[in-house]
């Protein structure tokens, strides 16, 4: 249920064409970034390409963006982008090319705005993975990227970034001066080709162009970050302790992880490895230790057990671009069945929104959203968008087990359907 009197975001707006005098700034905005981090970008096959077509970018940092604007400059594209990134600017981001999306919706109104994209000769520019990797590697794929690349019947290319997250992780943005990054910008499929492969084959290879670890990137190449806070952060992503197996009992400070249960702490080095103070490492490397985590959850699912029990929370809608509105407090569970929110404001109105699991096969989180609000969960219907905080001092909780476990809830799903046919 949501309000009504609200104004909600056009959604069906046709697609901009960038203004002709906004694309070389769109260009000069994104240089100064892309000179500074001495980003190197490898073109692979793409020999007589030219737009219309479809460009697939992994996600992992907001420098993203800016390397995919260099990437095909002078052309024009239209970029998908999520609610929040328009508010207070929507005008200015459409007139870029921006396209609005709300995160993890079957939302036909976009395909109908992509092929204007493509028919306008344009680039459509999408980020599949719908947020930033958590830990720097491979977010969970739609599968129906594959579809839509079919329906489109251009040339499908893909812009793979190692180093943003290094960089500037998603639980951590500060800046830590890391280059060259580098960027893979590869033509996969001409028209032809796509018009001869299967979906499945096309979800394959975007699969298979899409595996990438930061870490390893870093380790490979012997970046080192310097920084002193490197580590501060990473207890929101590392939420459970490997060596008492305690949960949401992780801290960081400076270059330390340490669990708050058993007192066992880790330090970062400057190649990004894990190193235990004393005792065994458990995980030297960062993704090792998410992937744990992801087999623990997986594991609850499958015993049928998972649940963050009923946490209090207060919720911010986001009907339009304007600004959030708060919608009040209530109470969140996140289970076998799926979210489930309700909450009251303060007229005594009561409002719900329930995602069951097979409607979500991942969903977006926040750590520390924009440095004040803290860690949030957001939902979405095709006309607002949830926000939903749940309170650190009345409850333990990790917006990272819930991502992961609706990633294993839905893959559980599926796995149970197939079987059943």
């Amino acid at each position: 249920m949501m309000k009504d009197n609200f104004e909600r975001f056009d959604m069906k707006a046709p697609p901009v064409r960038t203004k002709w005098y906004l694309r070389p700034l769109t260009y000069i905005l994104s240089a100064p970034d892309v000179i500074s981090h001495k980003c190197i970008i490898t073109k692979t096959n793409t020999e007589g390409l030219k737009p219309p077509f479809v460009l697939l970018c992994n996600h992992n940092a907001f420098m993203d963006f800016k390397v995919a604007t260099k990437a095909i400059f002078p052309w024009s594209a239209n970029y998908v982008v999520a609610i929040d990134g328009f508010i207070g600017r929507e005008k200015l981001l459409r007139d870029v090319g921006c396209i609005c999306k709300r995160k993890f919706t079957d939302d036909v109104q976009l395909i109908k705005q992509l092929i204007q994209t493509v028919k306008n000769g344009d680039v459509a520019i999408i980020y599949p993975e719908a947020r930033y990797s958590l830990c720097g590697t491979t977010a969970v794929l739609p599968e129906s990227i594959g579809k839509l690349c079919k329906l489109l019947k251009v040339p499908v290319v893909t812009l793979i970034c190692h180093g943003h997250h290094i960089n500037s992780p998603f639980w951590n943005l500060h800046d830590r001066k890391v280059k060259p990054t580098e960027a893979e910008f590869t033509q996969i499929f001409d028209s032809e080709t796509l018009k001869n492969t299967s979906v499945s084959e096309i979800n394959d290879k975007i699969s298979e162009m899409f595996k990438y670890d930061d870490y390893k990137w870093q380790k490979d190449r012997g970046i080192r970050v310097t920084y002193k806070g490197r580590a501060e952060g990473l207890h929101k992503v590392l939420y459970q302790c490997p060596a008492c197996k305690a949960e949401y009992k992780m801290s960081s400070k400076g270059t330390l992880l340490k669990c708050n249960a058993c007192d066992k702490e880790w330090n970062m080095t400057e190649l990004g490895k894990l190193q235990a103070v004393s005792g065994t490492t458990e995980f030297s490397h960062i993704p090792d230790w998410y992937e744990w985590e992801r087999e623990n959850v997986r594991n609850e699912v499958k015993s049928g057990i998972y649940s963050t029990g009923e946490l209090p929370v207060r919720v911010d809608s986001l009907p339009n671009a304007k600004k959030f509105i708060p919608l009040g407090k209530g109470t969140m569970i996140h289970d076998m069945n799926g979210f489930r929110v309700r909450v009251t404001d303060d007229d005594g109105d009561v409002f719900e929104m329930e995602k069951t699991v097979p409607s979500l096969y991942s969903c977006h989180i926040e750590y520390e959203y924009l440095g004040k609000y803290g860690d949030c969960v957001d939902l979405n219907t095709l006309t607002d968008t949830w926000y939903i905080y749940p309170d650190p001092e009345k409850c333990d909780f990790s917006i990272t087990k819930m991502a992961l476990a609706t990633e294993e809830l839905y893959f559980d799903y599926m796995s149970k359907k197939k079987e059943s046919k």
